[in-house]
């Protein structure tokens, strides 16, 4: 097989010259040759061996194919492995599998190329957790069947309440008494124990089986039932739990904390309850699920054919017990404390008892400012079942009678609105005290001296004698005594006196002041230029004299009105700042989806309702939407479920966002609570035995419970499914839809993959499709059939009997009786002899023999199933020989 051609030189080679020899191999069996080529160089013989090896493959496949440690969260994962032929030739590789769990393997069989790779994709479903270990056996040319080992760890989702302190495992929390309107926050710690991202939401389950809301649970049986039917249990537990934060995403082993807060609000009924002291307790339950896992939410009566495997989401729960109290602090004496009549400069003081009735909380009290009264101690705090003395004094600071509402300040934690995880010191409850004190004016002695000669400025009418002290003058007549630090004026109103007026000056309504004949000296005064005076008898125009070196000029009492007017501008600004900013905080205090900022019954009246506006029938009134900032409750997720699917299934919506609304909307990035109430599913459909060559379709829901719009794309690569339309879909607020799935296969056994879906062109989601692809089948209802003479004939004339066919498939399956032929003649015949079964229904067949000389009392017949199995019908004709 070997040839040698070559040229061999006449002389001898010159150095630096060369002979060129070649050698050709032309191999004439499947086998390796060796032989040799000597070579002569004057006296020396070499030896070049020579070899012949004919192309072989060499195929290399890695041993072990290891997923690790994965979630089991209804989803088809894939991994690739890659088999190498390092050898000359092609080879052939088949891979067989035959173990439990399924593994989709693409391709099982096939080529390598020299010198290249395959690659090789197995898939794994992680619908059950468990253990995955199988063997696939893979048959490589030129190396024999090796083994290829598959690993992996299918884990349940693994969400843990630990205690933040004690790192240990919570079931519940108990926040204790809590006074109404205070609130009260203990710390945990969410453990995601998984290998992946875990994102998920709060809700507070307040229908669940064992709770409690707002009831005194050491009471009778009697008194609690008694109580129960006087109030509305129509509470929104929301405003009691606050949860902070209430979503969020946990990274693969990670731990976050979690603030809660329990804010007890005193309950009031429909009517009410005349203990005021009563206790509340309340037994709540709030569990953490795994955003996505909402196919419980689908289950209903409608939708019986969305039943899933995994009903229930991953979720934890966390039990959650609280009481509510009332302040209980009474005064003796109180609520209306009178104080002993005093005067100008004395004080009374009276002392009173704050007494805290409560048995299990401390009180903090705080007194306010008021005026004529001093409160020692003003603050301080009463142990439970403990009393505290005060003293409250009455200082007047001048007379009359003062009658002031006392504001004692209940003192506690409350939350903070700007950081929902501490609280602050609030006032939380206040209590009045009515107090009364009377301050007197002590009576002075008027001592009359006698005048040395000097006339004062304000004199008797003798001028003899002046007074030591100045009294409250109190007289009939309107007289107004200004006192300066110069000299007093005494100024009558014009307009209240008619003693000795002029009759020309009888009507002058416009002057303002009179003056007193003995205040010349305070004319000499700057006077005021817009003011008049006049004499106190007649009402004559007096002289007024203005001194040019005192009076203001025009420009002076141009800037002194300006001035004036800035200042009253600036405190009206003000105060249109108080007004605008208490209408703030009244508006944000009515600043709910049902008050909408308007105060309930604010200068409205009830319209008139006659019995014909009354509808006939009630309407089931929409709940409201959740809002962002408060806690999900399992009530307001079925609420708002039940509104969304009883307003009808819509189809074929638009593909894509259009108009600028939708646009908008469907460009937001949804929150993990949004995400909550978006359900799509159910996440594993089933649409159980299917035959190959039949179309199945199953409903995928769609419900958006949100007030905006959302884009669903769905990213299906299957071949199985290439015929399921629309896969995109904006879906309107508050709307339910369906996607139909359309499962279509020609392979036989299990079928297991999962198809991916979009929201908002951002958030992925996925479903698992699970089918077994049987073949088509018809079912007998017997195997033997014996053959009895109809009644009415002549005897030995017919025998008739039926068979029922029955089609258990989903697929139309296609018939025909075949007769097995023996040496004899068949006397029995079927009819129909072909024909089509419908899927779920069944078909009569008549078999008639006919008797005759020789007749054969046997027969059989093959049932052909197109496509289908193969069936055998044995009948027997009874024949009874009469005697």
């Amino acid at each position: 097989q070997f040839k040698l051609i070559v040229e061999n030189p006449d002389k001898p080679v010159a150095p630096g010259l060369q002979v060129k020899a070649f050698v050709e191999y032309y191999p004439d069996r499947p086998e390796n040759l060796q032989d040799k080529l000597l070579l002569l160089v004057d006296d020396d013989v070499v030896d070049i061996p020579l070899l012949g090896l004919i192309p072989y493959c060499s195929l290399e496949i890695e041993s072990e194919i290891d997923f690790g440690e994965v979630i089991a969260g209804n989803k088809v994962i894939s991994k690739e492995i890659s088999i190498a032929n390092h050898g000359s030739s092609s080879g052939a590789f088949e891979i067989s599998y035959d173990g439990v769990v399924l593994l989709n393997i693409t391709p099982a069989n096939g080529v390598v190329k020299p010198k290249s790779k395959r690659t090789i994709k197995v898939d794994i479903c992680t619908d059950e957790p468990g253990i995955i270990k199988e063997a696939m056996k893979v048959e490589l040319e030129g190396r024999g069947c090796t083994e290829v080992w598959v690993k992996a760890v299918v884990v349940e989702r693994v969400l843990k309440v630990l205690g933040a302190s004690c790192g240990k495992v919570l079931k519940c929390i108990d926040f204790g008494p809590v006074y109404f309107g205070t609130s009260k926050t203990e710390q945990i710690s969410l453990y995601n124990k998984s290998p992946e991202n875990m994102d998920w939401v709060a809700v507070l389950e307040d229908n669940a089986i064992g709770g409690e809301m707002g009831t005194d649970l050491q009471r009778s049986t009697d008194a609690v039932l008694h109580d129960l039917s006087l109030k509305n249990r129509d509470v929104d537990v929301s405003n009691l739990i606050l949860c902070t934060p209430n979503q969020g995403t946990l990274q693969p082993y990670e731990k976050s904390l979690v603030t809660l807060c329990f804010s007890p609000e005193k309950f009031k009924g429909d009517i009410e309850v005349s203990d005021s002291s009563l206790k509340q307790d309340y037994v709540l339950f709030l569990r953490f699920e795994t955003v996505g896992n909402r196919d419980g939410y689908l289950q209903g009566p409608s939708d019986a054919a969305t039943a899933t495997t995994r009903t229930h989401p991953h979720h934890v729960d966390l039990a959650l017990t609280g009481s509510g109290l009332p302040v209980m602090v009474t005064f003796n004496p109180g609520p209306e404390i009178n104080f002993m009549d005093c005067y100008l400069g004395e004080q009374t003081q009276v002392p009173c008892t704050l007494k805290n009735e409560s048995e299990s909380l401390p009180v903090t009290f705080s007194f306010r400012k008021a005026a004529h009264f001093n409160i020692s101690p003003e603050k301080g705090k009463i142990p439970k079942r403990s009393a505290k003395a005060v003293m409250i004094s009455f200082v007047p600071h001048q007379i009359g009678t003062f009658k002031m509402t006392q504001i004692v300040d209940i003192i506690g934690t409350g939350l903070d609105k700007n950081n929902l995880q501490d609280l602050k010191i609030i006032s939380f409850h206040q209590l009045h005290l009515s107090l009364i004190g009377v301050c007197k004016s002590k009576r002075k002695k008027i001592l009359f001296t006698v005048n040395p000669g000097l006339t004062p400025v304000i004199s008797n009418a003798t001028g003899q004698f002046v007074a030591d002290g100045t009294e409250e003058c109190t007289g009939r007549a309107p007289v107004a005594v200004q006192c300066t630090d110069t000299v007093p004026v005494a100024i009558l109103k014009s307009t209240q006196t008619q003693i000795h007026t002029h009759r020309i000056n009888r009507d002058c309504k416009e002057d303002a002041l009179i003056a007193l004949p003995n205040d010349r000296a305070a004319s000499l005064r700057p006077g005021e230029w817009d003011k008049k005076y006049r004499t106190i008898f007649t009402k004559t125009e007096r002289y007024n004299y203005i001194d040019p070196e005192f009076a203001y000029t025009a420009h002076e009492r141009q800037l002194i009105a300006e001035h004036r007017k800035y200042y009253v501008d600036f405190i009206s600004t003000l105060r249109q700042r108080r007004l605008e900013k208490d209408a703030a905080s009244q508006f944000y205090l009515y600043d709910d989806p049902v008050n909408i900022g308007i105060k309930p019954a604010e200068g409205l009246k009830s319209p008139t309702v006659s019995i014909t506006d009354l509808p006939m029938e009630k309407q089931q009134l929409k709940a409201p939407p959740l809002n962002d900032d408060c806690l999900l409750t399992s009530r307001k997720l079925a609420m708002i479920t039940s509104n969304s699917t009883n307003e009808g299934t819509w189809s074929w919506l638009s593909p894509e966002p259009s108009s600028a609304q939708e646009k908008e909307d469907c460009s937001l990035t949804l929150t993990h609570k949004q995400l909550h109430q978006i359900f799509i599913g159910p996440s594993t459909i089933d649409f159980g035995d299917v035959c190959v060559y039949s179309t199945t379709t199953k409903e995928l829901h769609i419900i958006n419970n949100l007030l905006f719009h959302i884009w669903v794309e769905i990213e299906i690569e299957i071949a199985e499914l290439q015929e399921t339309s629309p896969l995109s879909q904006v879906v309107p607020p508050l709307t339910k839809t369906h996607v139909p799935i359309v499962f279509e296969t020609i392979t036989l056994g299990i079928f297991k993959k999962s198809f991916t879906y979009k929201i908002n062109n951002q958030h992925l989601g996925h479903v698992l499709v699970v089918a077994n692809a049987v073949p088509i089948e018809l079912e007998l209802s017997a195997r033997e059939l014996i053959l009895n003479p109809v009644p009415g004939c002549l005897a030995e004339t017919e025998f008739r009997a039926t068979v029922r066919v029955n089609n258990p498939r989903n697929h139309p399956a296609g018939f025909s009786w075949k007769p097995v032929t023996t040496d004899r003649k068949t006397a029995f015949s079927i009819q129909p002899a072909r024909g089509t079964v419908e899927a779920y229904s069944d078909l009569e067949c008549e078999v008639v023999w006919h008797p005759g000389f020789n007749s054969p009392e046997a027969g059989e017949f093959i049932l052909c199933v197109r496509r289908g199995n193969t069936i055998k019908l044995k009948c027997f004709a009874k024949v009874t020989i009469p005697t």
